[in-house]
């Protein structure tokens, strides 16, 4: 899978991060790389029918790359003193307390709000040193499930975030397929998943 979009809205380029961020970052570019498709490929190749693929089983390929990186999955982290609003797809614990949090988006662009306050209200609390959302490109948005957040439906919401008063790192990246092909099965919706490696899974 390729990145194609990065969104630095809160807390410069990586060039200025802090060196535990600095590294997560690398890791986290190199977890969206190595999602592939299909199992036992080499690259991401999506079957180009209208919404026909799933999209939950993609983030578990890559939050499944994050784990063998010592990061923590599906934890329900604290980001205020008094909530913790729902599961985080991935975190990594500083030496401060603190997280850096990253969620794979596979809900709509409701979804996607959501994703990016909680977040910012981490940031707030001292509680997320720095937040990642990664989206689909609208190239591969179309090839997915109706209705999932992407990219350029929160773009228009970009300068909000970068106008928040707040120390922390916020991004948002954009993914897409290397290569469209009709020979490869579509991504199934809800079941059976890939796992980085070309190992398969199951998931809910």
């Amino acid at each position: 899978m390729k990145l194609v979009t990065q969104e630095f809205l809160l807390g410069g380029n990586p060039k200025e991060w802090p060196e535990p961020i600095g590294k997560a970052f690398a890791q986290i570019s190199q977890a969206i790389k190595a999602v592939v498709w299909p199992v036992d490929s080499n690259r991401f190749r999506i079957n180009p029918t209208f919404m026909g693929n799933g999209v939950k089983p993609i983030k578990d390929g890559f939050v499944s790359h994050l784990g063998t990186k010592g990061w923590e999955l599906e934890v329900r982290a604290s980001i205020t003193a008094e909530s913790s609003p729902g599961k985080i797809d991935a975190i990594k614990r500083l030496a401060d307390g603190s997280i850096i949090a990253v969620e794979w988006e596979t809900g709509n662009i409701s979804s996607s709000h959501r994703a990016m306050n909680k977040m910012v209200v981490g940031m707030l609390n001292k509680r997320v040193a720095a937040g990642f959302l990664i989206l689909p490109e609208r190239t591969l948005y179309k090839y997915l499930t109706d209705r999932i957040g992407n990219v350029q439906e929160l773009r228009p919401y970009f300068q909000m975030w970068k106008c928040m008063p707040i120390e922390g790192v916020l991004c948002v990246l954009g993914v897409e397929h290397d290569s469209t092909s009709e020979k490869v099965p579509c991504i199934p919706k809800g079941f059976d998943g890939l796992s980085i490696g070309g190992r398969q899974r199951n998931v809910r």
